[in-house]
């Protein structure tokens, strides 16, 4: 028997809202529904909760949040929207960005009004694009407070891990890594790792299990989820989207235990599933020659469920052309190892096969692979020299540390004592690389890189070296000499659902399918092609969560009265 009076005879299980996914965007949606007076489940599809938002960096977004407004930065309305303009060309309808901008703030209020939901914003991490008009050097972005999953009870087994948990217990917000990278060049670095010392002793004696990034966002939405009273199923996978004589989604069929499982949602259907990441043969049919192999950093689950599901009623798609592209290093092990610190390596290059440049190395990570895509690099080699191992840490290797040697068995790592050399081992002209090599360190000698501007942005600078002239350059003189292979990875797909500004599910006439919502990288990226900055996946994904839940909600109402919706 539900909240809301007698459960349709059809139905095994019947909501007010049914939400099929538990990243950030779909334990939002499910908070916003319940804090409505709607009853909701959450539907998961793996062994754990969490999707993608669990694995991440957890950053969030979301521009005038109540934590940047507590710091004193208000933005002003227009700035962002200028700022989004620029970034989206015209490609997302303006309603949607209406839309962005004008309720993130609330859905976050909303999020607070648990006792669980707390931030604190990334400082200095620039927005990615701080030269745009409304752009942001000091950046927007926010991160849940580190958390002790220990109080999850028995639910702490069910989050999903993520590869960000250090030796011994180490927790590191972003903040910290940004320090930490510099352990071996600032006194802030070795602050840093006094700091790191300390709570890996703290969590050995107090017995902590310390959670930081998406860990830490998706434990405390799980436990907001408890106090509110919403059931998550684990395994238990939609395989279909139930809809009535007119076409309206009213629920969804899932199987639970070996057993279909037929849910009724009477105001609403929420995907939240993710892309299609790991699914092979959309890769191959939608994403451009040289992004189709699968280096992504998804949750393994997403597979295009939510898109496939949403396509079958006739939904229309968008932007999947595209996807949140990450260079990336594939690891001997399988795993792979996302470069966003690394590529602002001051004595680095990355080359293409041709032994040259292409683009600015410290760039935001999209637009390095769309660079990448454009110009047909699809290998890539990250050159560097001593200095640079000495110094930082590599794709999760520390400074000074030297490369496993399965790296080089697999041919990932060459290295030599000379650049013609090592132009020779990974099969580039000696010449080429050479004449890159010294022209790069002309660069560096005065501080300015003509070519492609690197340093000259905030964004760049983040992570690279404060005590150099131009943070992110270098000469690269001293053997012996390394390469790495680089990977096109991503974060996950960027194309999916059309939605309007209520999340919506649109065809491709503009009408929208009734019952059916979407959010997070099951519809198509309100950032269009590009990424405002840390956390642009995340913030969306909680905002039009939220968005579709008070629409749902707002129907419930109309229903109840009698109004129309």
């Amino acid at each position: 028997m539900s909240a809301r009076g007698a459960q349709d005879a059809s139905w095994d299980e019947e909501f007010d809202f049914v939400v099929v996914g538990s990243g950030g965007g779909g334990m939002a949606a499910a908070l916003t529904a319940a804090d409505c007076g709607l009853s909701t489940v959450v539907v998961e599809k793996g062994a754990m909760y969490g999707g993608t938002t669990g694995i991440s960096g957890g950053g969030i977004w979301i521009p005038n949040n109540p934590t940047l407004r507590a710091r004193g930065h208000d933005d002003s309305r227009a700035s962002v929207r200028r700022y989004l303009d620029r970034l989206t060309e015209s490609r997302v309808p303006a309603p949607r960005l209406d839309a962005y901008v004008d309720q993130g703030p609330a859905a976050m209020e909303l999020l607070e009004k648990s006792r669980w939901m707390r931030f604190f914003w990334v400082e200095g991490y620039a927005d990615y694009h701080p030269e745009y008009d409304g752009g942001r050097p000091l950046g927007r972005s926010v991160e849940a407070l580190p958390f002790d999953t220990r109080k999850l009870g028995e639910d702490e087994k069910y989050q999903r891990p993520n590869s960000l948990k250090g030796p011994l217990g180490l927790w590191i917000t972003a903040k910290d890594y940004r320090n930490l990278a510099m352990v071996k060049r600032t006194w802030r670095g070795r602050w840093a790792s006094v700091t790191a010392a300390w709570r890996v002793s703290s969590n050995v004696v107090r017995r902590r299990h310390m959670a930081t990034g998406g860990r830490a966002l998706v434990a405390r939405m799980r436990m907001a989820l408890k106090d509110a009273g919403v059931p998550v199923w684990l395994r238990s996978p939609m395989t279909e989207l139930i809809t009535d004589a007119h076409g309206k989604v009213t629920g969804i069929l899932v199987e639970r235990d070996g057993t279909a499982v037929r849910v009724g949602a009477r105001h609403g259907v929420l995907l939240a599933t993710g892309g299609f990441d790991h699914n092979r043969e959309m890769r191959e049919k939608y994403l451009p020659e040289g992004g189709r192999d699968d280096h992504s950093a998804g949750a393994v689950e997403n597979v295009g469920d939510g898109i496939l599901a949403g396509q079958a009623l006739g939904a229309a798609l968008d932007f999947m052309d595209d996807a949140w592209w990450m260079p990336s290093v594939h690891h001997p092990a399988g795993a792979t190892i996302p470069l966003v610190s690394e590529r602002c390596i001051p004595p680095s290059v990355i080359v293409s096969g041709d032994g040259r440049r292409f683009t600015n190395e410290s760039s935001p990570y999209v637009n390095f692979v769309h660079d990448q895509l454009r110009g047909g690099h699809t290998t890539a080699w990250f050159v560097m020299d001593a200095k640079a191992r000495a110094r930082y840490p590599f794709a999760q290797i520390l400074p000074g540390m030297p490369f496993p040697k399965a790296f080089y068995e697999n041919g990932t790592v060459h290295r030599a004592d000379g650049i013609a050399e090592l132009a020779r081992s990974i099969g580039v002209p000696a010449d080429a690389l050479g004449a890159t090599v010294e022209r790069f360190n002309g660069f560096a000698r005065t501080g300015k890189d003509t070519d492609f501007g690197r340093g000259d942005s905030a964004y760049d600078r983040y992570y690279g070296d404060p005590t150099l002239k131009n943070p992110n350059l270098d000469v690269i003189d001293k053997a012996p000499y390394y390469a790495v292979r680089i990977e096109i990875g991503d974060l996950g797909t960027k194309g999916g659902l059309v939605c309007d500004e209520h999340s919506r599910v649109l065809r491709e006439d503009g009408s929208a399918v009734a019952g059916l919502y979407a959010t997070g990288n099951t519809s198509a990226s309100v950032m269009a092609n590009e990424y405002a900055g840390p956390g642009a996946t995340i913030g969306p994904s909680i905002v039009f969560g939220y968005i579709a839940a008070r629409h749902a909600a707002a129907r419930t109402a109309a229903a109840t009265s009698g109004s129309t919706p």
